[in-house]
């Protein structure tokens, strides 16, 4: 099991990146009228993937980012396997459908939106 303030490996930081990122967006365009809070940064291995610049989140849209983070920081896989290709689905009853919609939304938005660039930069 890993120290606390070990580093976390560069593939778990970019997925934890790419979900910070994806959750942010969703938010942003599916819930502006929601009350939002920085998201609470507790494990400082966290702090360098997350970055420094604060992240605004609704009440849902934080416990599904904690909820994910929590899951990719307890895979026990090896290289860890895209969730969606994963012989264990791991994540709680509800969440893994809620995933779904955020990553199918924000991709769909980061195209229609001609950033395509950072679409390559996530998954490649």
């Amino acid at each position: 099991m890993a120290r606390l303030f070990d580093r976390l490996s560069s593939k778990k930081e970019k997925d934890i990146q790419v979900l910070r990122d994806f959750i942010s967006i969703f938010c942003r365009e599916k819930h502006p009228g929601r009350t939002k809070d920085v998201f609470p940064v507790i494990d400082e291995r966290l702090r360098h993937a997350l970055g420094d610049k604060d992240l605004t989140l609704c009440v849902d849209c934080t416990r599904l980012l904690n909820h994910g983070t929590a899951k990719l920081l307890l895979c026990p896989y090896d290289p860890k396997p895209m969730c969606k290709k994963c012989e264990t689905h791991c994540y709680a009853p509800g969440y893994r459908e809620r995933i779904r919609k955020v990553m199918r939304f924000s991709g769909q938005y980061l195209l229609k939106h001609g950033r395509l660039e950072l679409m390559i930069h996530y998954f490649f």
